[in-house]
């Protein structure tokens, strides 16, 4: 006879997923609508039951053991088989349901997904985004998420990536008021010989290196100044007060170049390149709220 799995039982191998996909007990409580300390007796309570250790607990980290491994790489197709069950069940209902897990570079977020939420919610009332938006470059399947959107240069080679909208540049731009005290470079070589405002991607050690195009290729610069963010909108906020120079793409700066707040340079090397993708791993059955959002997503960026 195949063991059955009761309610409590249920509720606890739900726990161990939350908190093994999130590699914590904060984030997996609040996904889970649940405290910290309730999550934790819930995981105490399984590996009581289960009579071996499944996670690795420090005071920074959270980690599987090789039992724990074992048992949600079990988990993990399991849950999907219920999750396409009960999404399987509202269709039949002729409605789709469910939680579209998101994680989206800044501008992505503002510029991609805030603007189509309003009719896909209003197409699809029962699907919660559940959208985290910031510059870190993070494995989708490891941070539990269903999908990514990013810029072309940071999407892994063994998941797939959907195009969304058309090319973008990127360009240093300044205030007026910095030109006028500092003068322009006239190449971007001579960039190093200004203040710039440098930014690096979350959760990395070093700036990101300018990027720009000519005859022979793409070519890099290392530029120096006061300032380095892991922050794209701070860095906006901090070139508009005239702290330096800053890299920014035509959709973060396009609003502040078009009222005059920000003066464009070195045009001619600042070729277009591919803008963000959407990305998500290779499965045999897309959730139906999943494959909803990807359409409506795509759809929308068509416009953009």
């Amino acid at each position: 006879m195949t063991p059955t799995v009761h309610g409590a039982e249920y509720a606890q191998l739900v726990a161990f997923v939350a908190v093994a996909e999130q590699a914590g007990f904060s984030r997996a409580a609040e996904a889970l609508g649940v405290t910290p300390s309730a999550l934790s007796q819930t995981i105490r309570a399984l590996e009581e039951r289960l009579g071996v250790q499944l996670l690795n607990r420090t005071t920074r980290s959270v980690a599987t053991t090789p039992a724990g491994a074992a048992l949600l790489e079990r988990l993990r197709p399991a849950m999907a088989e219920i999750g396409d069950a009960v999404s399987g069940a509202a269709r039949a209902g002729g409605r789709i349901a469910g939680t579209v897990r998101v994680h989206a570079a800044r501008v992505a977020a503002e510029r991609r997904v805030l603007p189509m939420l309003p009719a896909f919610h209003a197409a699809h009332p029962d699907v919660v985004i559940d959208l985290t938006a910031d510059d870190a470059v993070v494995d989708p399947v490891a941070g539990g998420f269903d999908l990514a959107i990013r810029p072309g240069e940071v999407v892994e080679k063994d998941m797939i990536a959907v195009r969304l909208g058309g090319e973008h540049r990127q360009m240093p731009v300044a205030t007026p008021g910095f030109i006028a005290r500092h003068g322009r470079p006239e190449t971007p070589e001579a960039l190093t010989d200004f203040d710039c405002i440098r930014w690096r991607w979350r959760g990395r050690s070093l700036p990101y290196d300018w990027e720009f195009h000519r005859a022979d290729g793409w070519f890099a610069v290392s530029v120096e100044g006061p300032l380095i963010l892991d922050d794209r909108r701070l860095m906006l906020d901090a070139c508009l007060a005239g702290i330096g120079i800053a890299f920014l793409t035509d959709e973060e700066a396009g609003p502040f170049l078009a009222d005059g707040r920000l003066v464009a340079m070195l045009e001619p090397w600042c070729a277009p390149y591919p803008g963000f993708f959407l990305c998500y791993p290779r499965q045999r059955r897309m959730p139906p709220a999943m494959r909803a959002f990807i359409d409506a997503l795509r759809a929308a960026s068509v416009i953009v």
